[in-house]
């Protein structure tokens, strides 16, 4: 309650549902609103955005652009917020007198630090890339960000 306030807390909970329906309109609206023809087989894993986008007769240029900016928007800002969040963790960690403390919570920080790097690793690769460049690392990739992490 003294670090935030609840009309705080509930405004970034709403901005983040609102945000969160709004791209989960806009990726489908842009992934399923073209005309499919050819082929229904999907080359991967499971039915993510591009690979579906492949199977679109028209021109998909303006829904790569408006997923790509809205991808581009979505992890910077939450990469953003959890680095400010890893900066305050380590000045308060390096504050800590014992050094066995420290130890403790750098262990514990160390595998939640790794698991966000796989899955923004990842998914950078997956969705800040190119159309052109998609190719057979896009499910390994996909791998790690839905199995592994």
């Amino acid at each position: 309650v003294t670090i935030i306030s609840s009309r705080v807390c509930w405004q970034l909970v709403a901005s983040s549902y609102l945000f969160t329906i709004l791209s989960a309109i806009t990726y489908t609206w842009c992934t399923f609103g073209g005309s499919f023809c050819g082929p229904n087989r999907i080359d991967h894993f499971f039915c993510d955005i591009f690979p579906v986008l492949k199977l679109v007769c028209s021109d998909t240029h303006t829904s790569e652009m408006v997923i790509f900016a809205f991808v581009t928007v979505n992890k910077v800002s939450t990469s953003v917020v959890i680095l400010l969040s890893y900066i305050s963790i380590l000045r308060t960690v390096l504050r800590m007198c014992s050094a066995q403390s420290r130890a403790r919570a750098f262990q514990t920080c160390s595998s939640h630090l790794t698991a966000v790097a796989l899955f923004y690793g990842a998914t950078f690769f997956m969705y800040l890339q190119p159309s052109s460049s998609h190719r057979s690392l896009d499910k390994v990739a996909s791998i790690f960000y839905t199995i592994v992490t």
